[in-house]
């Protein structure tokens, strides 16, 4: 069964510290291509809401929980890409679009994630600024840029 062309993309950061201007983004080394680094990222279930898959996705991923009653927002926007590289063969041959769903989660500071090592070889938190070079896909760096990044300068 293939998979359906529907994503979230959860981007897990703190606030801008005492010590520190720039807030800390996690992001996570992928299993099946180590030089793709990117934010909690999942496809949606049949029947699934993309807010249930992203508080799904980020316990799966980081054993953190968060929904929208909670931590977790929902940035009410989305971007259609190309599918393309190692993920193309998930998707039957008429899906070649997927829709990533935004989400965010803002914690206080940084934490100890639980990784999934099928998915995940490891995490890092960085400055939002390093997190932007590091992420590989423009969707994640449009989402940094966006939540991050535009924290930081408000505070």
């Amino acid at each position: 069964m293939s998979r359906r062309p529907e994503s979230v993309l959860v981007l897990v950061y703190t606030r801008p510290g005492v010590y520190t201007r720039q807030g800390q983004v996690l992001l996570l080394q992928r299993a099946d291509s180590p030089t793709f680094w990117q934010s909690v990222t999942g496809g949606l279930e049949a029947g699934e809401l993309p807010s249930d898959a992203a508080s799904r996705e980020l316990l799966e991923e980081t054993g953190l929980h968060a929904t929208l009653d909670d931590k977790m927002v929902d940035h009410q926007s989305s971007t259609l890409f190309e599918i393309s590289g190692v993920w193309r063969k998930r998707y039957a041959a008429e899906h070649t679009h997927n829709r990533e769903h935004l989400f965010s989660v803002q914690l206080d500071a940084e934490v100890s994630v639980q990784l999934d090592y099928g998915e995940h070889l490891a995490s890092v938190w960085l400055p939002a600024s390093e997190a932007l070079e590091r992420a590989t896909s423009p969707t994640n760096k449009q989402a940094i840029k966006q939540i991050a990044l535009a924290e930081q300068l408000r505070s």
